[in-house]
């Protein structure tokens, strides 16, 4: 018997990295799972890989018509809707004096007015004992230089978050913050696998754990947050970052052994 047996969830973002690592984990935990992505040969493999439990659809999550028609397809295909993972995301450099403002303008548009109507687009079909996970990121802290759009933007994922708790408490509905740190996923930029090594190598020293994060470890705290073992947990920012955050002098870099 799965964690999640019966239950309907709507992913965006799950073709790739945490998204897909949390689809799959659903479906074995007894999910149907509906995915959104903008790439449609991704969205294909995985759907073939995975199977009649997973329906996918080519989607746009900073447009809120396009969310809107993905969360009826959705309702469709399995009939209800018990969880929402908005997880779309996307990122670029944004260096203080060389950046253009149509760039900065289309992280925020994705991060954060795209999670806003992913959400509303679900509010409707969502009932008591649903659940919300909004994504945010370590980089709306952690101060690394050249990303201001994607800092700012999961800042203001991790302030509706405490927005979302407020008006969706008296519904029943439980909205929580995933806030991962380096992760092993496609949205660094990462084309090889040496490229991979290379980031890794350079980002370990200053994660206590001394390396980046599987996207399966996420999806497991994803999982925890979606099903009857957090029940009472509301409005939680789970970090998920190897202790980067939460003791940074203890990373490999300021350690003598």
């Amino acid at each position: 018997m799965g964690k999640l047996d019966g239950k309907v969830a709507f992913i965006t973002g799950g073709n790739s990295g945490i998204g897909l690592a949390t689809a799959k984990l659903f479906v074995a935990e007894g999910a149907k799972v509906f995915i959104t992505g903008r790439n449609q040969a991704t969205l294909n493999s995985v759907t073939k890989e995975l199977g009649a439990n997973v329906h996918a659809i080519q989607a746009d999550a900073a447009d809120p018509e396009s969310m809107e028609n993905a969360v009826a397809a959705a309702v469709e295909a399995f009939g209800r809707l018990d969880v929402v993972f908005a997880n779309a995301g996307i990122t670029a450099p944004t260096p203080l004096g060389s950046t253009e403002l149509s760039v900065f303008e289309e992280i925020l548009k994705v991060n954060v007015t795209g999670v806003f109507f992913t959400v509303q687009a679900a509010l409707p079909h969502l009932k008591e004992g649903a659940s919300v996970i909004l994504t945010g990121s370590t980089a709306a802290s952690n101060g690394y230089p050249g990303v201001s759009s994607y800092a700012a933007s999961k800042g203001a994922v991790s302030s509706m978050t405490r927005v979302l708790v407020s008006e969706l408490s008296p519904r029943g509905i439980r909205v929580n913050n995933l806030v991962p740190g380096a992760t092993r996923t496609p949205i660094w930029g990462q084309s090889t696998a040496e490229e991979a090594a290379k980031l890794e190598s350079a980002l370990a020293p200053a994660i206590p754990l001394k390396r980046m994060a599987d996207p399966e470890e996420v999806a497991k705290v994803v999982l925890f947050l979606v099903s009857d073992d957090s029940s009472y947990v509301q409005g939680a920012e789970i970090v998920v970052d190897g202790g980067a955050d939460a003791a940074p002098l203890g990373a490999p870099i300021y350690r003598k052994n």
